[in-house]
């Protein structure tokens, strides 16, 4: 009812200033014709929970179920790698897991919207392999209140290897940063850094065999460096494991300039969890 009532409260306050009041009826007819063809698609093709397919009220929105399956991650966590803390403080205590203190990561900070699990994980397939691209959007909402925009960071997408784009049509961590620069009027560089060697899936690997693996596999071509010294960056990806790819890509954006790397996930690995 309100865009309907805007519409005609617009026709008929410029319905009698001659050409203004007929543009101002066809602004006015456009706009209830727009509607009109919304809500006919909300009704052939109503929003479905990201995980489950369920109907929910609005896009975007997980059901109750699922709702309830999700863990949200926050403080008190590892100040580096956001390790979640059974109890410890908040408020910026740069507390560091045994982990971190023992070979301390490449990057910065490492932030995740929630911990992985049977949601995130048929979230995260639906994006990879399921056709279901408007799911990053879905994703970046969440990562939203952890992307930290303190000195107008350059978002940056961990890169596939070009056979895995051809197979797979586009790069899913890509398509977050994209819905994350969007939101939050960042800039992003899709093609910043480019993975130069096709890597095994990592799934089955240690983290010294996942760290070897990655190796050499990212680089940034001398063209692309232009402006990244003393930048700060978001490197987004989807799932964070043992840290070995967002790693090797941290090390690259530090040799090219790079003052600071900061990663933002959707979800991440807790003990006793891989995937």
């Amino acid at each position: 009812m309100g865009g309907f009532g805007a519409a005609v409260n617009r026709s008929e306050a410029a319905s009698g200033s001659g050409a203004a009041g007929q543009s101002g009826t066809m602004q006015g007819a456009l706009h209830l014709v727009r509607a009109a063809g919304r809500g006919l698609v909300d009704f052939a093709l109503p929003p479905r929970c990201p995980a489950c397919g369920v109907i929910t009220e609005a896009p975007h929105r997980f059901c109750l179920g699922c709702w309830s399956e999700l863990v949200f991650l926050g403080e008190p966590c590892c100040a580096a790698c956001a390790l979640p803390f059974d109890y410890g403080e908040s408020g910026g205590a740069e507390h560091l897991c045994a982990g971190c203190m023992a070979h301390p990561p490449r990057f910065d900070r490492m932030r995740a919207a929630v911990a992985y699990g049977e949601i995130p994980r048929k979230v995260a397939l639906k994006l990879k392999y399921g056709g279901r691209p408007g799911v990053a959007e879905t994703m970046a909402r969440f990562m939203a209140r952890h992307l930290d925009k303190e000195g107008d960071p350059l978002l940056v997408p961990v890169p596939l290897h070009r056979w895995r784009i051809w197979r797979r049509g586009y790069n899913q961590s890509a398509l977050v940063a994209s819905a994350l620069a969007k939101a939050a009027g960042l800039e992003t560089r899709l093609d910043l850094i480019t993975r130069v060697k096709a890597t095994p899936p990592l799934k089955a690997m240690g983290p010294k065999q996942r760290r070897d693996a990655v190796r050499g596999a990212f680089r940034i071509a001398p063209e692309r460096k232009a402006g990244l010294k003393g930048r700060a960056i978001i490197l987004v990806d989807d799932i964070y494991t043992s840290g070995a790819t967002v790693n090797g890509c941290a090390r690259v954006l530090k040799r090219a300039g790079a003052s600071e790397v900061r990663v933002l996930c959707w979800a991440r690995v807790v003990r006793g969890q891989d995937h």
